[in-house]
């Protein structure tokens, strides 16, 4: 390995590279499955929970990866993770999915590829520590918290798929998915309102959105309250009262940093509407415990295709172009990429709802994708080659 190529530079060149196209592949995989031309793998008893599994720790996982890795150096001022020991987090992304696979092509024990890929956040908690609790801005210790659900979701889920224990497994996603979330209020609730009173200011449109650490302290405690009564079990009550009074902090915190004056702008466009779509995902989860008439699994297509799905790709246009020394600007085939991914939220979420059918739902993941090759076919050289003179 060449720990000189401009791969390995910055985390988000690897790790968009290989996460986007991880991504592309499971949509192929899952189409197929969909077609009877194969089945999914199994796992926990269930192949929907591998697929849930992979779009998490695979896809996912590579991306917040990219995006984290990245921003910590930028706004923290941390040393960056490069070179060799770039080299090695990726690595160990690759062999968590080749032991996934593995075992359908050959009789494998399934324990040591299950050791494999736990390791991953892990190993990246323990490069990032030292240089945490080395800075002087203690908001940024969130992220520990973060990686360790994250780190002990992926054990839960090994445990499930492991024991055959399908609800276990589940639960392992679900801690990993409240994990994502609670990474997604604290990233977006700093870079949202700062990008866009940069935008307000230049554009003569408004000033500075201003902090308020309490209401922000509570949006997060919001989160985690929810994920608490959820994961251990309450009863529906008590779980669509916490949606609720999150949905309606989230809502007002949403209102405060006023994206309509910026709709004009593709890149802060993506990240106001994804952080709407986590209000309807809220919503929609109060709804649905609090009435009992809407499907329990809407919420989590309004969070994971439309908030993150769109948060991905505005970060992810704007980490690429500024990392590569190139201008915010953004083509018009990636904003037709920003359109197809909100109607990819939106018709997942109307297959929940409204159980129109499996073609419907195979649609949904074809506009999911679409963006994704999109931002493949526009980027994927800029992530391979040389960064610009600045």
């Amino acid at each position: 390995m060449n720990s000189r190529h401009p791969l390995w530079s910055s985390p988000f060149r690897p790790f968009y590279l290989l996460g986007t196209t991880y991504g592309l592949l499971l949509m192929l995989v899952w189409l197929g499955a969909h077609a009877g031309l194969w089945n999914l793998p199994d796992a926990g008893g269930s192949p929907w929970l591998w697929h849930g599994h992979e779009m998490v720790f695979g896809f996912a996982a590579a991306i917040i990866g990219g995006i984290v890795l990245t921003a910590l150096p930028s706004w923290a001022g941390t040393e960056e993770i490069a070179g060799r020991r770039l080299a090695l987090l990726v690595g160990l992304w690759l062999a968590g999915r080749l032991a996934l696979i593995a075992p359908l092509f050959a009789r494998l024990p399934a324990v040591p590829g299950a050791v494999i890929d736990c390791a991953l956040f892990p190993v990246m908690t323990l490069m990032l520590l030292p240089q945490l609790l080395a800075l002087g801005n203690r908001n940024y210790r969130w992220l520990l918290p973060v990686l360790a659900g994250l780190s002990a979701a992926n054990m839960i889920f090994h445990a499930g798929s492991l024991l055959s224990d399908p609800a276990l497994a589940a639960l392992g996603l679900r801690l990993a998915i409240y994990s994502i979330i609670l990474l997604y209020v604290l990233k977006a609730g700093v870079l949202t309102p700062i990008f866009t009173g940069n935008a307000l200011r230049e554009s003569g449109r408004g000033g500075d959105i201003p902090f308020i650490p309490r209401f922000d302290v509570l949006a997060v405690a919001s989160v985690l309250l929810l994920a608490g009564v959820d994961l251990a079990g309450l009863p529906a009550p008590w779980i669509g009262a916490a949606a609720l009074a999150a949905c309606l902090i989230h809502g007002a915190r949403l209102a405060r940093w006023r994206g309509w004056r910026v709709a004009d702008v593709p890149l802060l466009a993506a990240m106001h509407l994804g952080y709407a779509w986590l209000v309807v995902a809220l919503a929609l989860r109060a709804a649905a415990e609090l009435s009992g008439a809407l499907p329990a699994t809407a919420w989590l297509h309004a969070f994971n295709v439309g908030a993150l799905g769109l948060m991905m790709l505005g970060l992810m246009t704007r980490v690429t172009l500024h990392h590569t020394g190139r201008p915010l600007l953004v083509p018009p085939l990636l904003r037709a990429a920003y359109v197809l991914m909100f109607a990819a939220a939106v018709l997942r979420v109307s297959v929940a709802l409204w159980a129109l059918g499996s073609d419907w739902l195979a649609l949904s993941m074809l506009l999911w994708a679409s963006p994704f090759a999109i931002y493949l076919a526009l980027f994927g050289a800029m992530l391979w080659r040389p960064s610009l003179p600045r």
